[in-house]
C-alpha cells in the first residue's frame, strides 16, 4: 500500500460526500450500531429502511471502511441530488443528456490518494453478500468505464460485479455498449480495460443508465446535471479515465476469451439472474480515498429500480415527443420493477394515437413489455389513478394491443431466453365522447379547505359531548 498526494480542485463538483451531509441534515440518513454483519445482515437492515432513509454502516464485520445503502428512497431524492424540484426532474436530464459537458482531465485526485497494488478484495472492500441466494459477495454500485478500443471514448453502466477470488470478478455483461467495446478488443487480440468506481456523486450513477448512443460518453452528461464538467484522473494501471473525486477505483481488464460462472444475484424483476458461465475481469489495482465509503445497492431494491427507471423515463419521453407533440408525460411504474411497465400521459387528439404511441414505446427499448396510455387529467405517479383509467376507460375487445414473438429482457423469467409478448392498453375516453361521459367528478372547494380551521382540537371532548347530549 502507498500514499499518494492529492490536490481537490476548488470548483470541482459536489460529490457523494456533499449529498450523505445533505440527507443527514434533513434527517434522512440513519446510522447503523458498528459491526453489522457483511453477509444478510446489513442488506436485510437497508431493506427495512429502504422507504424512508439511507443508512451508513460503520465498521462492517469489523472493516475499516463504511458501507452506505440507500442513497434514493423516492423520486423526490433524486431531483435533490441534482438540485431540481421533482417536476423539473426530467426535463433537466434531456437538456443534460441534450448538451453533455466534456469531461475534464487533472492530474491527480483524493480517489487515488492510497493505492493497493497487491489485490485482495475481499480484505480491502467491505463487500456485501445481499438477497439469500446470491452466490457470494457482490459489487452493486460499480460504475464499470470502459474505453472504446479504437476510438478511446469511455463508456459509464453498471453491471452485477460477483467477487470470484482475491483479484477476479465475474461480470454479466448484457448485449449494450460495454459488450461492444468488449467485441471490438477481442477483434483485436486484447482485453479491454476498464474501471469500476465505487462512491461516486448520484448524478453520475443516473448518467450512467441514459439510454445513449454508441461512443457517448455518460460522464458528460453528469458534467451537465452538475454543471460543472466531471474531473477525471487516468488509471494507474491502464488508459480509462475516472473521476478524481470519487471514493474508490478498481483498475483491470476484462479477459479475452476467458468464461468462469457467475450468479444467482437478485435481479430488478425480485428473482434471481441464474447462474452460468461469463465474462472475467482480473483486477490489477485498487485505488482510494484515504478514508473511503463503499456504496452498496440492493439487488432489487428500491434503490436498483429508482436509479434504473429515472433516466430511462427520460430517454423514452424524449423519444416519444420525436413523434407525438402531445405526449405530456411517462412513468415506469414501481410494480413493473421500472423497466417493464410504461404508463404515458397524453393530450389525445386522435382516434388510434394511443395505439401508435405504444408500438413508438415498444421500439424505444426492448424491456418494456407493457403500456398504458391514458388521458392529461390521470396522474401517473399513482398506480391507484392508472387502475381507475384502465377500469373506466379501456374495452379490451377494442383497446388492447398483444404483440407476440418480440424481444424482451432476458432477466424476466415469463420469456423464452428474452422472447415474449407486448402488451398495450388504450385507457383514453373517446375524443367524441359528450363533456360529462368522461369527466371526472369533484367536490367543489375541496383543494381550499383549511383542516385545521376546520377540525376541532379535541375529537375525543367532543365525541363525549355528543354522547352525553343524545343520553338526555
Amino acid at each position: 500500500m502507498r500514499m499518494q498526494n492529492s490536490a481537490k480542485s476548488t470548483n470541482a463538483p459536489a460529490d457523494l460526500r456533499a449529498w450523505l451531509a445533505y440527507l443527514a441534515e434533513r434527517g434522512k440518513l440513519a446510522i447503523a450500531r458498528e459491526g453489522i454483519a457483511l453477509t444478510d445482515e446489513l442488506a436485510a437492515i437497508a431493506k427495512r429502511l429502504e422507504r424512508d432513509s439511507a443508512v451508513l454502516f460503520p465498521r462492517p464485520d469489523g472493516h475499516e471502511i463504511p458501507v452506505i445503502a440507500n442513497l434514493f428512497a423516492g423520486r423526490d431524492w433524486v431531483a435533490d441530488s441534482i438540485g431540481v424540484t421533482e417536476d423539473q426532474l426530467l426535463p433537466r436530464f434531456l437538456a443534460a443528456a441534450s448538451n453533455p459537458l466534456p469531461t475534464r482531465e487533472v492530474p491527480d485526485g483524493p480517489v487515488q490518494e492510497v493505492v493497493h497494488d497487491d489485490v485482495d478484495l475481499l480484505r480491502q472492500l467491505p463487500v456485501p453478500k445481499h438477497n439469500e441466494r446470491d452466490s457470494g459477495p457482490y459489487i452493486t454500485a460499480g460504475l464499470l468505464i470502459a474505453r472504446n478500443p479504437k476510438t478511446g471514448v469511455q463508456n459509464v453502466s453498471i453491471h452485477r460485479c460477483q467477487v470470484s477470488s482475491k483479484n477476479r470478478i465475474g461480470v454479466l455483461l448484457l448485449p449494450r455498449h460495454t459488450f461492444s467495446y468488449y467485441r471490438i478488443a477481442e477483434e483485436l487480440g486484447q482485453a479491454l480495460e476498464i474501471a469500476i468506481v465505487i462512491g461516486a456523486h448520484p448524478a453520475l450513477l443516473l448518467a450512467s443508465q441514459a439510454i445513449a448512443a454508441l461512443d457517448e460518453d455518460e460522464m458528460a452528461i453528469a458534467g451537465a446535471l452538475l454543471g460543472s464538467p466531471v474531473d477525471v484522473v487516468k488509471c494507474r494501471t491502464n488508459s480509462v479515465r475516472v473521476p478524481a473525486h470519487a471514493e474508490i477505483v478498481i483498475e483491470g481488464r476484462i479477459l479475452q476469451g476467458v468464461r468462469e460462472p457467475e450468479g444467482p444475484f437478485g435481479e430488478f424483476p425480485q428473482y434471481y439472474g441464474p447462474r452460468a458461465n461469463r465474462e472475467v475481469i482480473e483486477v490489477d489495482a485498487i485505488t482510494h480515498r484515504a478514508k473511503p465509503i463503499f456504496h452498496t445497492i440492493v439487488g432489487g431494491g428500491f434503490e436498483h429500480l429508482i436509479l434504473g427507471g429515472v433516466p430511462r423515463e427520460a430517454t423514452l419521453l424524449q423519444h416519444l415527443r420525436r413523434s407525438f407533440p402531445t405526449v405530456l408525460d411517462v412513468r415506469l411504474t414501481r410494480g413493473g420493477t421500472c423497466r417493464y411497465h410504461l404508463a404515458i400521459k397524453m393530450d389525445k387528439t386522435n382516434e388510434g394515437e394511443p395505439k401508435n404511441v405504444m408500438m413508438c414505446a415498444f421500439g424505444a427499448h426492448y424491456d418494456i413489455k407493457q403500456v398504458v396510455v391514458v388521458d392529461k387529467d390521470v396522474d401517473i405517479s399513482s398506480s391507484e389513478e392508472i387502475e381507475w383509467a384502465v377500469a373506466t376507460r379501456f374495452q379490451a375487445d377494442r383497446d388492447l394491443m398483444v404483440v407476440a414473438g418480440a424481444l424482451g429482457s432476458k432477466l424476466d423469467p415469463t420469456t423464452d431466453d428474452g422472447i415474449g409478448a407486448k402488451m398495450g392498453l388504450d385507457a383514453t375516453a373517446p375524443v367524441s365522447a359528450s363533456e360529462l361521459a368522461f369527466k371526472r367528478i369533484r367536490v367543489k372547494g375541496e383543494e381550499d379547505v383549511d383542516l385545521t380551521a376546520a377540525l376541532q382540537a379535541d375529537p375525543g371532548a367532543a365525541v363525549a359531548r355528543l354522547l352525553a347530549e343524545a343520553r338526555m
